[in-house]
């Protein structure tokens, strides 16, 4: 994996940009951790002394990471910018170690700035990201599951029997809740969609490990294909519990934020997959480091998501079709936020069609910002 040339190039300016874009309404997400209605994110911009620019997005949910739009602005403006103004911005390493000893966490600030070095590098080289990851080891068009929302029953059914007429064969469901409502739906979908489908559920750490165990058990019959993040985070012994006492594979995601935290999943046999994703993780060259830490232990990866813009999305396919060990044909991921929102933030969208995007295939991140358009996408800015 590539990040670093002998060419000298500096960073001659970073902006923000904060944009507020509502979820149309079919896609409204609901889950152990409340409503998502609307997306307030960041937007990076970094030019360069070579007349080349990269885009960069903070995809931030406070309920999440603990990241807002409003910090991840004055962290990317106050701390970041002026540290980072005459660096080399294709050495991407250095980029990295420069926000890890400024600043604990933020990792979706910190991948904004992170992704749009990478844009940066693929604009000098002529060549899509991919290409500089060592380029794609599976199919450009990456097939995607659908996140459904932790809804009442009757809209659980309706949206169920939409999604397998937009022709999607994974589809995930969120629970964590209240139990009963939660077996109830996951039952109600399972009759939904038939047998031949995948199903896939969700906690989002919403349970406690014998919920979790006592949930798989009165599920036993609907086939459910993958245990994502059934446990409160944190807990890696809970994780590594649930795991040892079900049938089905677990997924790590809420868990796993850096490499440290894969290590201790790994160490506690925790998990059989974990969710990466650019944002979560700081950035495409952290993610990769965890995929292959997994690889060195049998653990599978697979892509997660927080409904992020065309920019992020666009990392995210990069990192999926260059890595290895990111094995979305075993377990499908989700990369289809831009198609969640109102409003796109690209001149060239990422084309999604049902369950399928397609990697961007221009040079860096393959899309253009509108800039314009994001200023008025602004708070207030209506």
């Amino acid at each position: 994996m590539h990040g670093e040339t002998g060419k000298s190039m500096q960073i001659t300016k970073i902006t923000s940009h904060q944009v507020e874009i509502p979820l149309k309404p079919a896609r409204r997400m609901i889950s152990s951790l409340g409503q998502h209605i609307v997306s307030r994110y960041v937007l990076v911009r970094v030019e360069t002394d070579a007349g080349i620019e990269g885009a960069g997005e903070a995809t931030v949910m406070a309920r999440w990471s603990g990241e807002t739009a409003w910090g991840a602005q004055a962290i990317i403006d106050h701390v970041f910018t002026p540290l980072l103004i005459g660096c080399d911005p294709l050495d991407i390493s250095t980029i990295d170690h420069l926000m890890d000893r400024a600043a604990a966490g933020n990792w979706f600030a910190k991948s904004a700035i992170e992704m749009a070095c990478w844009d940066i590098s693929g604009k000098e080289a002529g060549k899509p990201v991919f290409e500089l990851l060592g380029g794609a080891v599976r199919p450009l068009p990456i097939t995607c599951r659908f996140s459904m929302g932790a809804y009442p029953i009757d809209r659980a059914r309706q949206r169920a029997a939409e999604l397998v007429e937009e022709g999607f064969t994974t589809i995930k469901v969120k629970v964590g809740t209240d139990i009963d409502a939660d077996v109830e739906r996951v039952a109600v979908v399972r009759e939904t969609i038939g047998p031949e489908r995948d199903l896939v559920i969700d906690a989002n750490a919403g349970w406690d490990a014998p919920t979790s165990i006592a949930a798989m058990e009165r599920m036993a019959d609907l086939n459910v294909g993958l245990f994502e993040q059934p446990t409160t985070n944190g807990d890696f012994h809970a994780l590594a519990e649930v795991r040892r006492a079900i049938d089905c594979p677990v997924m790590a995601d809420d868990i796993v934020f850096d490499l440290p935290d894969a290590l201790e999943c790994i160490r506690h046999e925790a998990c059989d997959v974990i969710s990466l994703y650019p944002g979560k993780n700081g950035g495409i060259r952290k993610a990769w480091e965890i995929a292959a830490l997994a690889e060195e232990h049998g653990v599978a990866c697979s892509i997660g998501s927080n409904l992020e813009l065309d920019v992020a999305a666009a990392a995210m396919c990069h990192l999926v079709v260059a890595c290895p060990n990111m094995q979305v044909e075993t377990y499908p991921g989700d990369i289809l936020g831009p198609d969640y929102h109102e409003a796109r933030v690209a001149t060239n969208p990422i084309v999604v069609n049902g369950p399928v995007i397609e990697t961007p295939t221009g040079p860096g991140l393959g899309v253009d910002v509108d800039w314009d358009a994001v200023a008025g996408m602004a708070p207030g800015s209506d």
